[in-house]
């Protein structure tokens, strides 16, 4: 029998376990995603209907894959359950999830984007300039809703981790620049993180809000987190500013009442008070993320028996990820947005590579040059998931002029996150957008070169990451002779993944085309030694 049938029914089995994942299930036509976190049951593959016997002449066996009754009840007692557990989590974490309190002063702004340039030494970057580093600043500014850029300033510096970033001079011209822009509310200073003392002066000095990249792109996280996840951990990465603000608090009122004030009788001082309120509330935030990551490794472990390959597919923020595995897997409900960190969720998605192989593209945060370690920090209770996964899909934005740094930003973060090896040698490095260069042919050895919103170069990618996969999993693409009246089909029903069956009715025999592990081939061969195997 041809792939048809057989082919959707394996797409159909991927997309339950995509739904596992986070994608969530659907009939008929492509699936929306769901996160990671938000998987909860899990059920055995199902195995072919036994009733029947050997496929028809001409027709050849159909393989459903439907539950039957008492495994819906099955699930229904088991959601009921999670669904009670979910209850209890939602009210223990209603509290940590609550407003932040640094979303307060983050309303509108009209903002002064100030980069300091660093002129020579170990903090100045050899792989890009001040003016592309100031232009991703202001990207991010756009990211942001109801923020307006009204100028864009570079100023020289010699040390940018002193007090004031700049030199007496360069910050006095700074000043007069900021203050005589009209309606300023803010300063983007482009900097990693400012201290708590650096951030008052300036804002002493200037008269207005200043924000460093850190602040900047934790409130793009919070506009675009949808997850319970996502927003704990926001939440987690809120705490270093939150008692860096406690500290600046503190200062002001030792200055405006003459020293610390115990409370209510309590021995304690504002300052010892509130480090202990955060203290508990980080306890919690990464007690609940525990949890989740407990629950996740549970759905991998059950995941693996269902043994359908899992490719991460990861990037700079803003490469085409989404639009890529909207591509490969023909995904309507995928709606890839131009602009940085929209994607902060996992999400799981079901495709097929061209021998028909079921696999599941799992779409994971972007990254970003100059993160702070501790933003990273906490986002690893995500990006670990990458770590499970049978093969890693670089993809980068070779039409950006930073994309050698952006290349090197993305290795970085992945070494730092303790990635296997094994998965870094494997990795499948893809160059998109070569539709706006003109012959573009790639320069490093072994990557590939695509567009992904025209579909260029994409049945060479899906080439590679099926070979790279059956490399990762030890499976073998292979056709064996079998007679349909013995107990090979079954088997290979149960044991292997059976990608197309053509049948010979005229001596009962059929050839069937499977993918198949090593210790499943070996295991095949022993029980049935005289079939007879092609392999391609």
């Amino acid at each position: 029998m041809g792939p048809g049938r057989l082919s959707q029914s394996l797409l159909l089995r991927c997309r339950r376990v995509a739904a596992v994942l986070g994608a969530a299930r659907c009939r008929g036509g492509p699936l929306p995603a769901r996160p990671l976190s938000a998987a909860v049951g899990l059920r055995a593959p199902q195995r072919p209907p036994g009733r029947g016997g050997p496929p028809r002449a001409g027709g050849g066996a159909r393989w459903k894959g439907a539950a039957g009754a008492g495994g819906a009840e099955e699930d229904e007692e088991e959601e009921e359950e999670d669904d009670e557990g979910d209850d209890e989590d939602d009210a223990e974490l209603e509290e940590l999830l609550g407003p932040s309190p640094l979303a307060a002063g983050l309303g509108a702004q009209r903002v002064a984007v100030v980069h300091p340039a660093v002129k020579w030494g170990p903090k100045k970057s050899p792989l890009t300039t001040a003016e592309l580093q100031i232009a991703e600043a202001v990207a991010l500014v756009d990211t942001l809703q109801n923020w307006t850029v009204l100028d864009k300033i570079i100023i020289p510096t010699k040390n940018p981790d002193k007090k004031f970033i700049f030199g007496k001079g360069n910050f006095q011209v700074l000043t007069e620049k900021i203050k005589k822009l009209p309606h300023v509310t803010a300063v983007f200073l482009n900097v990693e993180r400012i201290s708590s003392l650096t951030k008052k002066e300036l804002e002493d000095a200037w008269g207005v809000k200043v924000f460093d990249r850190y602040t900047v792109v934790l409130h793009i996280f919070h506009c675009n987190a949808r997850t319970k996840e996502a927003k704990l951990q926001i939440a987690l990465a809120e705490i270093p500013l939150l008692r860096s603000n406690l500290k600046n608090e503190v200062s002001q009122l030792d200055q405006q009442k003459g020293g610390s004030r115990y409370i209510m009788g309590s021995g304690e001082t504002f300052m010892e008070t509130q480090n202990r309120v955060l203290k508990e509330k980080e306890l919690k935030i990464r007690s609940a993320l525990e949890k989740l990551r407990r629950k996740r490794s549970l759905l991998r472990t059950q995941r693996r028996k269902r043994e359908f390959p899992v490719i991460s597919v990861m990037g700079y923020t803003n490469c085409g990820k989404t639009t890529l595995i909207k591509a490969l897997t023909g995904e309507a409900g995928l709606q890839p947005r131009d602009q940085l960190f929209a994607t902060l969720d996992i999400t799981a998605h079901a495709g097929y590579l061209p021998s028909h192989m079921a696999v599941i593209y799992v779409d994971t945060i972007g990254f970003l040059t100059d993160l702070p370690h501790n933003l990273v920090e906490s986002f690893s209770a995500t990006l670990e998931e990458v770590a499970y996964s049978d093969l890693i899909v670089h993809v980068r934005d070779i039409t950006h002029p930073e994309t050698i740094l952006q290349k090197a930003t993305v290795l970085s973060v992945l070494k730092n996150l303790n990635i296997p090896s094994h998965l870094l040698d494997s990795m499948v490095e893809v160059h998109n957008k070569v539709d706006l260069i003109e012959r573009y042919k790639p320069t490093e050895e072994n990557a590939l070169a695509i567009s992904a919103l025209h579909g260029h170069g994409l049945e060479l990618l899906k080439e590679e990451i099926e070979k790279k996969v059956l490399t990762a999993t030890g499976k073998k693409i292979l056709t064996v002779n079998i007679n349909l009246e013995g107990p090979q089909l079954s088997w290979l029903y149960k044991e292997a993944t059976v990608q197309q069956v053509e049948v010979m009715p005229e001596d009962s025999t059929a050839r069937v085309k499977v993918i198949i592990s090593s210790s499943a081939f070996g295991r095949y061969k022993k029980l049935f030694p005289n079939s007879k195997i092609f392999m391609p």
